[in-house]
């Protein structure tokens, strides 16, 4: 009895284990999913956003002063012009202006809050062309080591935030840099300086006119998506200004000079500026943007020293490192500056285990960047005449 019971539950269990079995070969096998890979590398965001970002700075220099189109007034109301279609187009054809879908615009809105920015950021534009006029390439982006105190003063004199000692402290260092740089300008200029002083600090206003305004979540604009609203405005501010102060002086040979298609190139390098920052902040964070401003500003520097011969004194290169220091130190605080510092040092130390050479060839090759940077810039002021005389000889192909 005993026996025929076993059997029976035996037999009774042997199905279950085939069609275990059987489901199991039936079942997918389900495996998690893998995360999709980007298609470019960040670094690729990067090096676009600061050759489009050096790039319309040297390109307006170049414009204004080396090819002598002298109406920077005309040159930003083009560039405006040129925004607005661009946006329009790209409105209509693509999808990176979806945002401003969700964005609650209504005539009010429009009226008091995009008008304001828009006529804040004509002056600036405005200004800081004007200031290509008069000063360096180099002394302006020293200048511009000032932004986030004009910020920080004109965020605490609209009421945005309370004053505070400490971080008007933090940002010392910067003021006190940039007053050294200029100091020890060579070619210092009043005019130039007051332009430079105006765009900064109507450059600030926009700025914490745009923080107010983005500080609720149904306002929030990228980039592409502000330029949409505020181009018009700063194409008619910025043209009806320049036809009272420029046009009338201007005639078609001016024009011809530099080139049409010229300034379609320079007006399409500042639209694909702002397109480059869209991409650069959604793909990286904002340690890596503040970052990227520091090392534009000193490639421009060095750019500006070796393509227009822009003398540096030593005190001016001093006041500019100290600046930037400054900026550093006050945009990260210093425990994030301290660990970052720590994780560089950690990565560095870790590369230099698994590709020796390679590291070694890295540090000879910034030395004699280094040098050549410091050599060139600081040569035209201690030997002004060898320093010529070797420019002639580059421009006529070595005598030739």
């Amino acid at each position: 009895m005993a026996d025929s019971e076993k059997k029976v539950r035996v037999s009774g269990e042997q199905p279950r284990v085939e069609a275990t079995a059987s489901s199991a070969s039936i079942l997918p096998t389900t495996e998690k999913p893998q995360p999709p890979k980007p298609s470019l590398h960040p670094a690729f965001y990067v090096v676009t956003w600061i050759g489009f970002s050096g790039g319309v700075i040297l390109f307006n220099k170049w414009l204004l002063d080396t090819l002598g189109f002298k109406f920077p007034i005309t040159l930003t109301a083009w560039h405006m012009i040129f925004a607005t279609l661009m946006t329009q187009v790209m409105a209509k054809t693509t999808t990176l202006l979806d945002g401003r879908k969700i964005v609650k615009m209504t005539g009010k809105v429009y009226l008091r809050a995009i008008l304001p920015i828009g006529f804040f950021f004509s002056l600036s534009l405005i200004c800081g062309n004007k200031a290509y006029l008069y000063l360096s390439v180099a002394f302006i982006q020293m200048l511009k080591a000032c932004m986030p105190v004009a910020v920080l003063l004109i965020t605490w004199a609209m009421g945005v935030a309370p004053p505070s000692l400490k971080t008007l402290g933090n940002v010392s260092f910067i003021v006190i840099g940039v007053v050294i740089a200029s100091y020890a300008s060579v070619e210092f200029n009043m005019t130039g300086f007051l332009y430079q002083a105006g765009g900064i600090s109507f450059e600030a206003t926009r700025l914490v006119l745009v923080q107010r305004l983005l500080s609720s979540a149904e306002y929030k604009m990228d980039p592409l998506v502000s330029l949409y609203y505020f181009a018009p405005v700063c194409a008619v501010m910025n043209g009806i200004t320049a036809l009272i102060v420029e046009i009338p002086g201007m005639t078609m040979q001016n024009v011809y000079d530099v080139g049409i298609f010229m300034l379609i190139a320079n007006a399409l390098v500042a639209f694909l500026l702002n397109v480059s920052v869209v991409f650069l902040i959604g793909k990286t964070s904002s340690l890596v943007l503040t970052l990227c401003g520091i090392l534009k500003d000193i490639l421009l520097v060095a750019l500006s020293m070796m393509i227009w011969g822009t003398p540096i004194t030593n005190l001016q290169f001093v006041g500019y490192t100290i600046a930037l220091g400054g900026m550093l130190y006050y945009r990260l605080g210093a425990e994030q500056l301290k660990g970052y510092l720590q994780n560089a040092g950690r990565s560095w130390s870790e590369f230099g285990v698994q590709r020796p050479a390679l590291r070694k060839v890295l540090v000879f090759a910034l030395v004699l960047i280094t040098l050549f940077l410091l050599l060139g810039g600081l040569a035209p002021t201690y030997a002004p005449t060898q320093t010529k005389n070797l420019k002639d000889i580059f421009s006529t192909g070595l005598g030739s």
